[in-house]
């Protein structure tokens, strides 16, 4: 594993997460919620003659360049997603103080996606269709990820999500980027540490309905258990989004002789909490290891000091000393009156702030040179890090931030690049 700041290139039980990665299609159309009704949108983002520093500047003038933001504000991704609508609005804000986008005002059209999956897709038409927007960001989660992403390749829009990790995104076409790293990175991230501290087995438990904790499963399995790693895993369950209890799989965890040295849980944000606590209520004490869904207050909201002994690898910009991110927490904390909530509110604006210079880089705002200024990007320094796009991959390189929870806080253990990463 490399350490620091440096970034290289580069319930169905048994075996039902092996295929996920192949089975694109299928995971769009699987659990398509009711929920016709189109949520109202907010319009953000207006002109400004200073900059924050105070210098005067032009202001942005002319018809504005719209970007669509679908967020889940509503429903289980709200604690990962208004963070990101809040990150995006800010940093839309800070682009018009310091004279917008060639020269235009920047706004962004946010829709509330309700993380339903039929509230996401009729939103995101409506932006294409109705608003004409002239690029998309936004959304966290790679379920709701995927039918945005169809839409947008189809319609010839370019699409960035800030948050959703399947790699398995991009593949929709030449419209769709990532900024965030992918599952694969944070997973091996994961088995590494895991290999550092010289533990050998693992209990996995997994959330067989969401797409983000299946492939996050899958991809850790397959680090774990990677010659250079040589883990085992010793046993796995399952359970389902939205489940609230979990006795039954940690019973089973626990009555495994001998104990695994370590638990990974693949989960989303709103079931971790109280898997954890319902772990150490148990009489579990073993650490906990997983993911990006764990960065959310929920965690230790719901299980307190439980969380202890809680490792995950998540993004990096808001924890640690930063020079790059620390104006950024400062801009977060005087406009919303707290520090970020979680990274996801970082991954929000570095969306907007690299849709906007992929616009003024392409020199108008059609959608083809939007398209192409954004897969020519290269060192563009973010909150969360830098990213660059390699030819035909629209993933960026980037470290992941691994995180202790100690006594209700979230601590940063190092800032790591894996050494080995399984192929997407």
């Amino acid at each position: 594993m490399m350490h620091g700041d440096e970034t290289t290139r580069g319930s169905a039980r048994g075996r039902t997460i092996v295929n996920a990665r192949s089975s694109r299609r299928q995971v769009i159309k699987r659990g398509a919620a009711i929920g016709f009704a189109l949520p109202m949108a907010s319009l953000v983002g207006g002109p400004s003659r200073t900059l924050a520093q105070g210098s005067p500047v032009a202001a942005p003038s002319g018809d504005p360049i719209l970007i669509g933001g679908v967020y889940n504000l509503t429903g289980g991704l709200a604690s990962l997603d208004n963070p990101a609508r809040d990150g995006s609005l800010l940093a839309v804000k800070e682009i018009n103080a310091g004279g917008g986008v060639l020269g235009r005002p920047l706004e962004l059209v946010v829709e509330d996606g309700r993380t339903d999956l039929t509230t996401v897709t009729n939103a995101t038409r409506k932006l294409i269709e109705e608003d004409s927007v002239h690029a998309l960001i936004g959304l966290t989660d790679t379920s709701y990820a995927l039918p945005v992403a169809d839409l947008a390749q189809d319609s010839g829009i370019p699409f960035l999500t800030v948050g959703a990790t399947a790699p398995v995104i991009t593949t929709t076409g030449d419209f769709i980027f990532m900024l965030p790293f992918g599952d694969n990175v944070q997973a091996a991230v994961g088995a590494e540490y895991a290999a550092e501290q010289g533990w050998t087995t693992c209990g996995l438990m997994i959330d067989d309905q969401m797409d983000f904790t299946k492939f996050l499963a899958q991809y850790f399995v397959e680090a774990f258990t990677a010659e250079e790693v040589g883990g085992e895993i010793v046993a796995e369950v399952t359970y389902a989004t939205g489940d609230t209890d979990f006795s039954a799989q940690l019973t089973e965890l626990l009555n495994l002789e001998p104990q695994p040295d370590f638990l990974y849980i693949s989960s989303g944000p709103n079931e971790i909490g109280s898997i954890v606590k319902q772990a150490r209520d148990l009489g579990i004490e073993l650490p906990i290891v997983g993911g990006d869904g764990y960065d959310t207050p929920l965690l230790v909201e719901l299980a307190g000091d439980a969380a202890n002994n809680v490792i995950f690898a998540t993004h990096q910009g808001v924890y640690g000393e930063d020079a790059a991110a620390d104006p950024f927490r400062a801009a977060f904390e005087a406009e919303y009156g707290e520090p970020p909530p979680s990274v996801f509110a970082a991954l929000g604006y570095d969306g907007v702030k690299l849709m906007a210079d992929a616009i003024n880089r392409a020199g108008d705002e059609s959608a083809e040179a939007i398209r192409d200024a954004l897969a020519e990007t290269s060192g563009f320094q973010g909150v969360t890090g830098e990213v660059t796009y390699e030819a035909d991959n629209r993933v960026p390189s980037k470290g992941c931030a691994l995180i202790e929870v100690v006594d209700g806080e979230f601590v940063l253990l190092e800032n790591v690049t894996p050494e080995s990463v399984p192929p997407a």
